[in-house]
């Protein structure tokens, strides 16, 4: 998979819908980041019209539940959906823990619906190390919707907000949440914040209290936070939630702000290049000298601060 004909022949395939065409390319991105350069090179100029969301929150929000909702919602508009499930990683076989995969039935059966479940592979921030890779191919093979799922995250796992148009951050009732957000560097990354399971009974107040937050927080773009309560398992405010996302995306198009988009761009750049310098890296342990270092570090002889720099001189 080196020619850029077997690269051209596959992107046709699944733009035309070939599913096993489609998964051939989502793991040459996933697994390989220097096999990954000439598929993300050759969709790279039609992977500016799709919209990434990004859904994110602690474990047991119901995220999966809700993001199952906006896909069929989205389906019913005649959109085309990928899905890219970030879950936890077996400790036995490095691969995901299917579990937000399994939440979704009822959008991932839905034709058009493409839904990638990814492991995090020790990779800190909520999302997978490949995840923004793989957005930006579901992106250029010409689907309309990215959803990104995080794995259930703490106060600092906040990479979705720099991957993502719009970030959902997904709260539920009753487990003290207001006083995690007050001191969660999640606060900041929401631009619409969801509290699930509202229908417990003290889903208004948390709901009040997350506003009141809100208030003291700075927007660059102009948007004011929404907050939109919701009962993912029955339905319940997800119209509410959609027009939520539908007024973000206008906001961002009134306010012509490209911020996001350019930022995302420079944050490829950033990484492309650092994959880039990690092959060379790595290639540079194989050559021979690479190989006598690894030799005297193994043995004790040659301490690793003094191997690198032996090697990065070469």
């Amino acid at each position: 998979m080196g020619a850029a004909g077997d690269v051209t022949a596959l992107i046709t395939a699944a733009r035309g819908g070939d599913p096993r065409a489609t998964g051939r390319l989502i793991s040459i991105v996933e697994d390989d980041a220097v096999a990954a350069v000439p598929v993300l090179q050759a969709i790279y100029p039609a992977s500016h019209g799709a919209w990434l969301t990004g859904i994110t929150g602690a474990p047991g929000a119901g995220k999966s539940t809700l993001a199952d909702r906006l896909i069929s919602r989205w389906v019913d508009e005649g959109r085309r959906v990928a899905v890219l499930a970030v879950d936890p990683t077996s400790p036995f076989t490095g691969g995901a823990l299917l579990g937000d995969r399994i939440r979704m039935q009822r959008g991932a059966a839905s034709p058009g619906v493409l839904v990638r479940s990814m492991a995090t592979r020790g990779w800190l921030g909520g999302l997978a190390r490949a995840t923004e890779r793989v957005a930006t191919l579901c992106a250029g093979l010409g689907y309309d919707e990215v959803l990104i799922e995080t794995v259930g995250v703490g106060q600092s796992e906040v990479d979705v907000a720099a991957a993502a148009d719009t970030t959902v951050l997904v709260l539920a009732a009753g487990w003290g949440d207001g006083v995690q957000v007050a001191k969660a560097g999640v606060m900041e990354i929401g631009d619409v914040f969801v509290v699930n399971k509202a229908d417990r009974a003290d889903a208004a107040a948390a709901a009040a209290e997350i506003r009141e937050m809100l208030q003291l927080a700075a927007t660059g773009d102009g948007w004011q936070p929404a907050v939109v309560s919701t009962v993912a398992t029955t339905g319940e405010g997800v119209t509410d939630l959609v027009a939520a996302l539908s007024d973000h995306r206008s906001a961002l198009g009134r306010s012509g702000s490209s911020d996001r988009a350019t930022g995302r761009r420079l944050r490829d750049l950033q990484r492309a290049l650092t994959d880039e310098m990690e092959a060379r890296v790595l290639a540079q342990l194989d050559t021979p000298e690479g190989k006598r270092a690894r030799a005297a570090v193994a043995a004790g002889d040659l301490d690793p601060w003094s191997a690198a720099a032996e090697l990065s001189c070469r």
